[in-house]
């Protein structure tokens, strides 16, 4: 059973809460990202089990019509076992995703998984004609490349500063330097993107220059926060434009709980305050 202190970052441990969350989140004018907890499984049987919760989740998401989609990890679908399990497990929830018209995030992990996960977004967008997306860190010094190679494709991408730590010559360290990469990387994507933008962050001020480079662009674009973080202004936002909350549920959600309050200290103090209430 999942404590309350948690319950503020995890949708509960099965599809079922974690659909009743997005009808509620729908009913705020917020959409969802389902995420399943799991990742950098080394039994093939272990990624199967998952692609296949995946394909009954998307089914049930369109049973109830609810302005939800689905975000998969590659390790968490094969890819530290083979590229080619994870490519094969990963077509097989495009593939139904793509029949009920759900959309498919693929995550980024940390920077020894880009090529990979890349090349296999590539491929996908151009089957499904843009029904899926990809996340890309702008604390790699490769992104600005990465993304020129994205920008002609169909489908959306996902900006974020990263939460993994590469190593220093693969990677922009101090915050400074992170969050000019960002605000380059996002103006960028405005300027040169059809599919779509996803703004991945928490930060007022990226927040603020993204609406900016919208007005300029005229770029379609979301702003996605995750569960937990900053949830009144989700809804604020979501009054005027588009947005999705990143929602985690499942059985492995305590060393999810635990990196969320690690990361950040204003988690932290709140899961504190939370524990002493």
């Amino acid at each position: 059973m999942i404590p309350p202190v948690a319950n503020n970052f995890v949708a509960g441990e099965t599809a079922a809460a974690a659909i009743d969350h997005a009808r509620e989140l729908e009913r705020r004018g917020v959409g969802t990202i389902l995420n399943l907890l799991g990742e950098h499984y080394e039994d093939p049987a272990d990624a199967a089990a998952d692609t296949a919760v995946y394909g009954n989740v998307v089914e049930r998401l369109a049973a109830v019509d609810a302005d939800a989609c689905v975000s998969v990890k590659p390790s968490q679908v094969g890819l530290d076992v083979s590229e080619e399990l994870f490519r094969e497990n990963l077509a097989s929830i495009v593939e139904v995703a793509d029949e009920h018209g759900t959309f498919v995030w693929i995550d980024m992990e940390d920077h020894t998984t880009t090529d990979a996960t890349l090349d296999a977004y590539e491929h996908h967008a151009r089957e499904t004609g843009g029904n899926v997306g990809v996340c890309v860190q702008s604390n790699l010094r490769r992104t600005r490349e990465d993304l020129e190679r994205l920008a002609d494709l169909p489908g959306k991408v996902r900006l974020v500063k990263g939460a993994y730590d590469p190593p220093r010559e693969i990677a922009y360290r101090s915050k400074e330097r992170v969050d000019r990469a960002y605000r380059e990387d996002l103006e960028f994507a405005f300027r040169e993107f059809e599919g779509g933008v996803a703004v991945g962050s928490h930060d007022p001020a990226m927040i603020d220059r993204a609406l900016e480079l919208h007005g300029e662009y005229g770029t379609d674009f979301e702003i996605q926060m995750l569960m937990g973080v900053r949830e009144a202004a989700q809804t604020d936002l979501a009054r005027e434009y588009p947005v999705y909350q990143y929602v985690p549920y499942g059985r492995k959600w305590f060393s999810y709980f635990y990196r969320r309050i690690r990361e950040r200290r204003r988690n932290a103090l709140f899961a504190v305050r939370a524990l002493l209430d």
